[in-house]
């Protein structure tokens, strides 16, 4: 890695105009590229303290030999400029939008000779028009449908030589689902013609052809020619089918693309709805890894840069009106620069409130899905997970491979209902069965040290102590039983706590039978134990172990502000780098053992703060309320009961019931009306 002093410019070389600037490596390649309104100040910035950069901003500057800038006469020119040199060099440290290849879109060949239309999926093609996505089923019926009404050529190019070859068309030219060019049933210029409104007509002009066709319907009418009216009615009807798929969302008049984006630290997926004439004509979704420390404000500049600056994009692509959660940088240039490719007015724009902020709303819906499906899809691929694993052993420096990870996160809201999750990955995927929960109550509620500290205590406190059970359980020959290093479904109690040096009451005696051992109640120990935080959790994680006398399980903790990974009694984090598979697989379980933590907490939390009348006898806990309750099916029959009744209900004495009896008729007797019981946050009465 190069020292970023050595190749520094010597004060005063740098001007303040507007410009662009490059960074290069050692090679010669340019590594990234951006642009200033004042050149020095901003590349004076990244020779700062290198402890003052932000982390993507440190590596870059480390990696790069050399940096050139070019100086340019207006901030606009640096924004055409800049988006030159990103298409053209692809730099590794600037964000590349990728598109979401999910859906497939409707495609035209205008460039073609005789242009054909076809479903395409991939990489965009200049000189063809594309319309959508749209799901596999709707697409090819989209196209069979308009194909009866703009009979554009569909086939492959091999059929095209063989039927001009041979001066027989194909299937689709028998059955007029193709104007057959390719034997001069038309010409090059009336095919180009039907493929152009067939364009059209998909672009949001659909009213214009069912109008047309409805009066050549009515001129049939009225000149007798009944069969020709029923072949235009049909047609009227197919493209009403097709329109009618896109529901109004907003005026007629309206033409816009709306934004929205879901991002991570690492990632960010991009979702645009096109909307031509009030309605959805298509969707269209990137993703992009944040391998420069750019904002909000920047990404959507990124963004609008590469969707509507590249050159295979028509010039009916920019719509009047783009909409996104918030203005990009130079948002005033860039509308200006739009402007000029549009050759029309653009504008840039927030909703804040009313029908286009909504439809914002459904489009973060969207992006917030197309982001969990990138995630599951990446997770899932084997060799991705092979990978990650690999590199994850590599960089911890461990002996063993990481057959099983655990990851343990602490939840509370200020020291109060303190609990913890135990999740599980087995060859780099999730194992829910094998999941757990922990209470914590006491002092190792004070902190999440000591918190981090009894959980870890407690999972491998009961390891050691099956441990032990397994070593006892040798027959008479001297072999031992056998015993299966897991047990799907087999777990802990939720809700139960536990203190480190005593035993564990949430443990659940298993049955011993005879050429068996008991049933575990964790599995067999991981190779890794992953915790949320930084150097106090992984201290404590890994003073437990020590305690417990175990020394073959590593310990590691993520930090959320850079994602670093803290290893014990270290005064310096393992950095993985950003497109790392390792570190975007303990991202993943750190997440997952967050929401297992804080669905745990908030159940716990509002069973807490649920209050019932029956909270006031004295000597009936939750579990006599709940066969009360189930005994007489509500607390108003509880009520209506005589002692007798209450006698009769399973595990209720005389002295109960009359304690019972006393408590609800007392109740009754002040005048209030109290439900059996009543969330005291939402305000929710519950019988």
């Amino acid at each position: 890695m190069a020292n970023p002093a050595s190749y520094r410019p010597k004060p005063g070389e740098i001007p303040t105009d507007p410009g662009v600037y490059r960074f290069r490596d050692e090679h010669g390649r340019i590594i990234y590229v951006g642009k200033a309104k004042n050149l020095r100040s901003r590349l004076n910035s990244y020779f700062a303290n290198p402890a003052t950069l932000l982390p993507k901003t440190h590596a870059m500057v480390h990696h790069a030999a050399s940096v050139q800038w070019t100086i340019v006469g207006s901030e606009l020119e640096a924004l055409q400029l800049e988006y030159t040199w990103i298409k053209e060099f692809a730099p590794r440290y600037n964000l590349a939008f990728r598109d979401d290849k999910t859906y497939p879109y409707l495609a035209v060949s205008m460039s073609e000779k005789f242009p054909r239309v076809q479903v395409m999926r991939g990489e965009r093609r200049k000189g063809t028009k594309y319309f959508g996505p749209y799901t596999a089923g709707a697409i090819r019926e989209t196209m069979d449908t308009l194909l009866r009404v703009f009979p554009v050529r569909s086939c492959s190019v091999g059929v095209l030589r063989r039927a001009e070859r041979s001066g027989r068309p194909c299937l689709l030219g028998y059955i007029d689902k193709c104007a057959a060019p390719c034997v001069g049933r038309v010409s090059v210029e009336e095919h180009k013609a039907l493929a152009q409104d067939f364009c059209d007509f998909m672009g949001g002009e659909a009213k214009r052809f069912i109008s047309t066709l409805e009066k050549r319907m009515a001129e049939a009418v009225k000149e007798l020619d009944y069969e020709q009216a029923a072949r235009v009615r049909d047609d009227i009807i197919a493209l009403r089918k097709v329109f009618e798929r896109n529901s109004v969302v907003l005026t007629e008049d309206t033409n816009a693309d709306i934004f929205a984006v879901e991002q991570d630290d690492l990632e960010a997926a991009v979702q645009v709805f096109h909307v031509r004439g009030g309605r959805i004509r298509g969707q269209r979704g990137w993703v992009v890894e944040k391998v420069e420390d750019a904002s909000d404000a920047e990404l959507w500049e990124h963004l609008m840069q590469q969707v509507y600056g590249a050159e295979e994009q028509q010039q009916d692509a920019i719509p009047r009106q783009i909409l996104v959660p918030e203005l990009p940088t130079n948002h005033e240039d860039l509308t200006r620069w739009l402007g000029k490719l549009r050759h029309g007015p653009v504008s840039i724009k927030v909703p804040q409130r009313g029908e286009k902020a909504a439809l914002m709303d459904t489009v973060q819906t969207n992006a917030r899905q197309s982001m969990i499906l990138h995630k599951s899809r990446r997770a899932g691929d084997l060799t991705t997970r092979s990978l990650a694993l690999q590199e994850l052993q590599e960089a911890l420096d461990l002996p063993m491979p990481l057959l099983r990870i655990e990851c343990y996160d602490i939840s509370h809201v200020q020291g109060t209902n303190v609990v913890a999750s135990m999740v599980v990955v087995e060859d780099g995927l999730a194992k829910k069965s094998e999941y757990r929960k922990f209470a914590i109550t006491g002092d190792a509620a004070i902190d999440d040290t000591a918190s981090m500290y009894d959980v870890i205590t407690r999972r491998f406190r009961n390891y050691l102590a099956e441990k032990e059970t397994r070593a006892q359980s040798v027959t008479a020959s001297g072999e031992i039983t056998a015993h299966p290093p897991a047990r799907a479904g087999v777990g802990a109690p939720e809700g139960t706590t536990g203190t480190a040096g005593v035993a564990d009451p949430d443990v659940v005696p298993g049955t011993e039978e005879q050429g068996e051992l008991p049933k575990s109640k964790f599995a067999y120990p991981p190779n890794l134990v992953v915790v949320d935080g930084g150097i106090p959790q992984v201290n404590a994680a890994s003073q437990a172990l020590a305690d417990l006398g175990i020394v073959d399980v590593a310990v590691v903790g993520l930090a959320k502000r850079l994602e670093e990974v803290w290893v014990p009694d270290s005064d310096f984090p393992v950095i993985l780098p950003r497109s790392s598979e390792g570190l975007y697989l303990l991202q993943r379980i750190r997440d997952e053992a967050h929401r297992f933590a804080i669905t745990f907490h908030r159940a716990k939390r509002g069973k807490a703060m649920t209050a019932s009348v029956l909270d006031q006898v004295p000597g009936m806990g939750a579990a006599k309320q709940k066969t009360l309750l189930a005994h007489f099916g509500s607390l108003k029959k509880v009520r209506a009961a005589t002692v007798e009744d209450l006698v009769a209900a399973k595990g209720v004495g005389p002295v109960l019931a009359q304690a019972i009896y006393d408590v609800v008729h007392a109740d009754n007797a002040a005048g209030t009306e109290s439900a059996p019981a009543v969330n005291m946050t939402t305000g929710e009465v519950l019988d």
